[in-house]
């Protein structure tokens, strides 16, 4: 699984230089804006390629303390999120220029991909590699007998 990560990797930093260097030459600012935002997102894709090859390594369970602060990055984060697919919303269904429309659904697209995104790693990933106290009573106390009562 490794070599297929470091070959998209490769690939999508090709894209990023490609893209990068065809936009010396655009003129168009909305052809140039996209190919820009096509450029960050092969580059965002590198960097997750890189951290999905890092799943399989092992990695330190996170504290209580980073949880929370992971915990609270990401809720600001899809509640921001939120904000710009509400204000998408509203304003969408009143556009008449086709051109601005279909600008506007492509960024409540991806607003509506973050959102979902965010939801997911803090269920998939931070949740699951967070080991709270309450855990560690758990892990403690699971087998014990009676747990501490008398009898035990």
């Amino acid at each position: 699984m490794t070599a297929f990560f470091k070959e998209q990797i490769e690939l999508e930093r090709h894209i990023v230089k490609s893209v990068t260097d065809s936009l010396k030459t655009v003129r168009n600012p909305v052809v140039k804006q996209v190919l820009s935002a096509i450029a960050l997102d092969s580059q965002k894709h590198a960097g997750i390629y890189n951290a999905a090859m890092s799943i399989s390594a092992v990695t330190p369970a996170l504290t209580d303390e980073e949880y929370r602060e992971l915990e609270n990055i990401t809720a600001k984060h899809i509640k921001d999120e939120e904000k710009a697919i509400f204000a998408l919303e509203q304003i969408m269904p009143n556009l008449k220029d086709e051109k601005v429309k279909l600008l506007l659904e492509s960024i409540a697209s991806d607003e509506r991909k973050h959102h979902e995104l965010l939801r997911k790693v803090v269920d998939l990933i931070v949740k699951k590699e967070a080991i709270t106290e309450e855990d560690w009573w758990e892990i403690l106390w699971k087998n014990v007998p009676f747990h501490g009562a008398p009898g035990g």
